[in-house]
């Protein structure tokens, strides 16, 4: 534990905190920038002078939950997080298996994009957060269970849900081959995941067709820019395909948007509206 640098790193970064931040009132007679200690105490859970004695680099080693509390008060990113950890002589373990808890700042993106079918994938290719026009366009994910979410299973085992969006079949096999190739990296990065492992294993055992690609060890691939998607009420939906990587979750962000002016862009317009709602569709 080096504790005069995590002294260094609380009060740099409490003094980088306003109480608006942290929705308390300013209140009168305040000098000093960021937050009192005794703020931080408060909204850490623990005592001010126990605060007050590892900013002064005299407090002995603090547990998890303080720094946890800590974390929490000073509003820390992930980054800064894992520096605190690192300063108290607590290193965080790295994570069995692909991150599932997808920040709050992303979950918003994800509905400022109404005109956009927005999802977030982890490392093994489960839906983990989308936005409603992603529900109307590939299904309401919702009402499935956590194994269903998974778009590996999904091509590879199917059938596609009724009411869900489905690739077209020059689409899938761009899908299936990325896919794969991503699974097999994502495989060597959490060896001891046991989700991870149970699901290559039945995707080896049940699809001939994934097994044939996870044997070629293939990790490299260029990502499809434009897909078509069949859609049980609007047709086929062409759209453009934009990925964003949240490198410290191990995590996408895949946008689907259509062309300005397009029939794709109506077709997007319409599921909007009428968003997962069953409509019988006219033979």
């Amino acid at each position: 534990m080096d504790r005069r640098q995590l002294a260094v790193f609380l009060r740099d970064r409490r003094e980088r905190i306003t109480p608006a931040d942290v929705g308390l009132p300013a209140g009168p007679r305040r000098r000093t920038p960021g937050l009192r200690r005794e703020e931080v105490a408060q909204l850490a859970f623990i005592s001010t002078e126990y605060y007050t004695r590892l900013e002064q680099a005299r407090a002995p080693h603090p547990s998890h939950e303080v720094l946890t509390g800590i974390t929490r008060a000073l509003r820390l990113s992930d980054d800064e997080r894992r520096h605190l950890h690192h300063l108290a002589g607590t290193p965080l373990p790295s994570p069995a298996g692909p991150p599932r808890e997808v920040r709050q700042s992303i979950v918003d993106l994800l509905h400022r994009l109404p005109l956009s079918a927005a999802f977030v994938m982890s490392a093994s290719y489960e839906v983990i957060a989308w936005n409603p026009l992603t529900a109307a366009l590939m299904g309401d994910f919702s009402a499935l269970s956590r194994r269903d979410r998974n778009l590996l299973r999904r091509a590879f085992l199917g059938p596609v849900p009724e009411g869900h969006g489905a690739y077209g079949p020059a689409d899938r096999d761009a899908f299936t081959r990325t896919a794969t190739r991503h699974l097999r990296a994502a495989a060597g990065r959490y060896p001891d995941d046991p989700e991870l492992t149970m699901l290559v294993a039945e995707l080896l055992d049940s699809s001939r067709e994934f097994a044939q690609l996870w044997s070629a060890h293939d990790v490299s691939g260029e990502i499809a820019l434009r897909k078509t998607l069949r859609h049980p009420l609007v047709g086929p939906v062409t759209v453009n395909c934009d990925m964003l990587d949240i490198a410290d979750r191990d995590q996408r962000v895949v946008i689907y948007t259509a062309d300005p002016g397009s029939r794709d862009e109506e077709a997007l317009r319409l599921l909007s509206v009428v968003g997962t709602q069953r409509m019988d569709v006219a033979g």
